[in-house]
């Protein structure tokens, strides 16, 4: 077997994307050789040690960073300043600092000026998931033919970098580095605008009348199911998204209902070309996610 990546690996949360690694890292035995766990409340780490996909669990972050030579931070965005701030002191010298967040900006600015001398911070995101959250929602597949997009900090080291890289190669996934900005603007658009439409729809129907409401519930078709699904995603995860991708989420949100105001135009004066060009665009672009396997 391939040596481990690491001796210890500590997830600092551990909901779909960290389980699922710990999951992959269990199985596979090259990503670490032990695996800690950090969660907020003694009731999670009871169910990680139950599922058996950790080696030791820890209610105190500090502890559980203590020696591990990677630590990935797996808790929502929101939680990362004071995450970051508790551990730090604690973090071994030439240890890997990495996280599986959605916005990468916030994530450089709350955690960056915290990481101590020797430590290598090298921000990712495992663009994968599913509207399930907690540990028991993990499962050894999540990443296979997924993207992993690495957004180092300039004069991050590369052996660093190249580490965090292999593990989610050996987890399955495709890895590439992005520019943080870059990153948040194209996230805002496939990811963060879908998701807060989807949370927008469901609302709207949420406060229609409650006869129509059932109906809803009772008639619903498959565009209306497929937004509900997303709509299920764990909400503190997603304020905090939203909140700290703020300029990219509204640029991308302000061109949308101008999009949008302009397909209500087109029906109201009953242009059928601009109609059927939007939804051919929308087929285009299905077919060239089918054909990259990323449907």
């Amino acid at each position: 077997m391939t040596a481990p990546l690491f001796k210890r690996i500590a997830f600092l949360g551990i909901g779909l994307i960290g389980s699922s690694v710990a999951r992959i890292a269990r199985e596979r035995g090259d990503i670490a050789a032990e695996i800690v766990v950090n969660a907020r409340t003694q009731q999670t780490l009871d169910r990680v040690m139950a599922l058996g996909f950790a080696d030791r669990v820890e209610l105190d972050p500090a502890e559980a960073v203590k020696d591990a030579d990677c630590v990935m931070l797996c808790a929502p965005v929101g939680a990362f300043a004071a995450l970051a701030e508790r551990i730090a002191p604690f973090l071994a010298p030439g240890a890997v600092l990495t996280d599986v967040g959605s916005t990468k900006q916030s994530v450089i600015r709350d955690i960056g000026p915290l990481v101590p001398a020797g430590v290598h911070f090298v921000p990712a995101h495992p663009v994968a998931g599913t509207e399930y959250s907690g540990p028991d929602a993990g499962f050894t597949t999540l990443f296979e033919g997924r993207w992993t997009l690495l957004t180092p900090p300039p004069g991050t080291d590369e052996d660093a970098i190249e580490k965090v890289a292999e593990l989610w190669r050996r987890c399955g996934s495709m890895v590439e580095r992005m520019e943080p900005g870059h990153h948040d603007r194209v996230l805002a658009i496939v990811s963060h605008l879908p998701h807060l439409i989807a949370f927008t729809i469901c609302g709207t129907a949420d406060d229609l009348a409650d006869e129509s409401r059932q109906e809803v519930v009772n008639f619903a078709a498959s565009g209306f199911r497929d937004f509900t699904r997303i709509a299920a995603s764990d909400p503190v995860m997603w304020r905090d998204i939203f909140l700290n991708n703020r300029e990219a989420v509204l640029e991308m949100l302000q061109r949308f209902m101008e999009d949008a105001q302009a397909m209500a135009r087109a029906i109201r004066w009953g242009d059928a070309a601009y109609i059927e060009d939007k939804v051919e665009r929308g087929r285009k672009i299905r077919r060239s996610l089918i054909a990259t396997k990323q449907a």
